[in-house]
């Protein structure tokens, strides 16, 4: 595959958030791209004003015949007609990883890694070298509010790239910088056990380019397995990391703090972001941008201007009387981290919790786990479990959540939400969850403005 010889691609499944950045990496280079997804979207609807065409059955007679490369997510069933059409009449078919692949060896490659945080922390990157004049292209997972997007590109050739680890994709990455901010598990039903998910970040690390760096979290387990020819660690407060935040203080629902390094320092950062999480995500970006070379003065003025992700701790309503917090977290450690931020910034303040549980296997392997982080709440309401790529599972429904939970519980439909919402006053509120629920988020909005 070489990216500078293809005039036309076809992306199966170009809704997808990984896919329709790399659809629009296409289209900025002047590539003729078109593709099919099965429900048009608010990013669909952009990508077609951006000059794409797209259509929403599956239907070979709407394909492009002339492509000379086809992408297709791993989302999309095998069976899924046009895909079958591409493969058995010889057109060249790949996942979009092997795109990827093929950018991180053309391209200086910064690629970020990890259970949770690899949205927050490569669009923190991708600002920092963009916003300080130092350039680069963002290939990201989450919607940049800065930019309103998922990728922007760069006449500097270096990439920013979220790598997933579902289905194992990232292991076809060559970075030169590599992040990786956590290795708790998940996708147990790709991988099957916890240690197999290790394994395949633990080969991640050895994926590194010579004489690259591995950026990753202080005290991860099995992290003295990691690899790469220099190493560097980041944590939260732990001054035993090469790099650490100091002297944090919250201020308006955002903090100012202190990295500090061995061998630098840069003091006075201000991050308009909620959760203390987001200091340690800042906390690894930070480095990145220093390891480049970038001015103190840069990464300060960068930081002080990172608006966030869309869905990540976003502030969909903040005032004296009501917060109103939407985010994507579907891991029992990122529910853990969005309510005892939420709480810290906001003590007082009675908090609820609206959770959309993502995948009845996750749900099921993972239960004790988000019952324990969803109790942190001092209410719960749980809507059904939303089954993306799965089929039920008997006995795994978001009932099994709510007999471990130890606060007040109720599962609810999501019509239902908007009634109870307009009977009761909740001071502290937080939609969470990677399904659908995002389609609640501006009706709640509007009624509780």
């Amino acid at each position: 595959m070489d990216l500078n010889n293809i005039q036309r691609v076809y992306f199966i499944g170009i809704g997808g958030i990984g896919m329709s950045a790399i659809a629009r990496f296409f289209n900025e280079k002047g590539v003729k791209v078109s593709g099919y997804d099965r429900t048009a979207t608010a990013l669909t609807r952009q990508l077609e004003a951006e000059g794409m065409q797209i259509h929403y059955t599956d239907d070979v007679n709407a394909i492009d015949k002339d492509a000379n490369l086809v992408v297709y997510t791993p989302a999309i069933p095998a069976t899924q007609t046009e895909l079958q059409w591409y493969r058995n009449n010889g057109y060249e078919v790949v996942k979009r990883s092997d795109v990827l692949q093929e950018i991180t060896r053309a391209l200086f490659a910064i690629t970020v890694a990890g259970t949770h945080g690899k949205t927050t922390v490569s669009t923190m990157i991708a600002h920092l070298l963009t916003a300080s004049g130092y350039g680069c292209n963002a290939f990201l997972g989450g919607i940049s509010v800065n930019y309103d997007r998922n990728f922007w590109s760069s006449g500097r050739q270096v990439a920013v790239i979220e790598a997933d680890e579902y289905d194992r994709s990232f292991l076809k990455l060559s970075p030169d910088i590599a992040v990786l901010t956590a290795m708790d598990a998940d996708h147990l039903d790709i991988y099957g056990t916890a240690e197999a998910m290790e394994e395949a970040f633990i080969q991640y690390t050895h994926n590194i380019k010579p004489n690259g760096t591995l950026i990753a979290k202080f005290g991860l387990h099995r992290g003295n397995e990691l690899k790469a020819d220099n190493k560097l660690l980041y944590s939260l407060q732990n001054d035993a990391a090469d790099a650490y935040a100091a002297n944090i203080r919250m201020i308006n629902g955002g903090y100012e703090f202190d990295v500090m390094h061995k061998d630098w320092m840069i003091d006075n950062l201000h991050l308009q972001l909620g959760g203390m999480h987001n200091v340690e995500n800042a906390v690894a970006a930070i480095t990145v941008a220093h390891l480049l070379g970038i001015s103190a003065e840069g990464i300060r003025a960068a930081v002080a201007s990172f608006k966030g992700i869309k869905r990540r701790f976003e502030y969909i309503i903040k005032n004296d009387h009501q917060v109103y917090i939407d985010d994507y977290a579907h891991h029992p450690e990122e529910l853990r981290a969005l309510i005892t931020s939420a709480k810290a910034l906001f003590p007082g303040k009675k908090c609820t919790v609206i959770f959309q549980p993502h995948l009845f296997t996750r749900t099921r392997d993972l239960a004790d786990g988000f019952a324990e982080s969803l109790s942190l709440a001092d209410d719960v309401i749980l809507l059904p479990i939303y089954p993306a790529r799965e089929l039920p599972i008997e006995g795994v429904t978001s009932e099994l959540l709510a007999k471990r939970i130890t606060v007040p519980v109720q599962i609810m439909q999501k019509e239902e939400v908007l009634d109870w919402l307009k009977k009761n006053h909740v001071p502290l509120l937080i939609t969470a969850g990677a399904g659908d629920i995002d389609q609640l988020k501006d009706p709640i909005s509007h009624l509780l403005k």
